[in-house]
């Protein structure tokens, strides 16, 4: 993988797996690596692009040496996924605020939503390079 974005996701949690689940399929040419958001590594790049105050309950891209976060990290995140999931950038037009709220709304609850898991998600040998510095994840319990 030359230079790939990063997702920082919550590794624990059913709807950000799927998510990532939902990535790999669509990104053939491996653009993405994956992080779990509770590693020091994810912390340690936090700290790089100045991101404070954020919970396990938002995704963060880092590209390109930028950091989107909330439903600017799913844009872009889309854009880069094979088939026609870049159209999910026609509903740029809505206001940040009112996207990110929605963002939040879902992100706040996923727990009850989708359930979670004991431990971090332990991916399979064929997309095992993807995930970086797996050693580094330490399991967690979430309230």
């Amino acid at each position: 993988m030359n230079n790939p974005s990063i997702v920082i996701f919550d590794g624990v949690c059913n709807l950000c797996n799927a998510s990532v689940q939902f990535i790999i399929n669509r990104d053939p040419q491996g653009k993405f690596a994956f992080i779990p958001m509770h590693s020091a590594l994810a912390h340690e790049l936090m700290a790089q692009h100045e991101v404070q105050n954020v919970g396990g309950d938002t995704v963060l891209l880092i590209k390109d040496n930028q950091c989107f976060m909330y439903s600017d990290a799913v844009f872009e995140i889309a854009k880069e996924l094979s088939g026609w999931w870049y159209l999910l950038n026609l509903f740029k037009f809505i206001p940040k605020s009112i996207r990110d709220y929605g963002y939040r709304l879902i992100a706040r609850n996923r727990y009850q939503l989708f359930g979670q898991r004991a431990t971090c998600m332990v991916p399979s040998q064929t997309v095992r390079k993807r995930f970086l510095h797996l050693t580094d994840t330490v399991n967690h319990e979430q309230p």
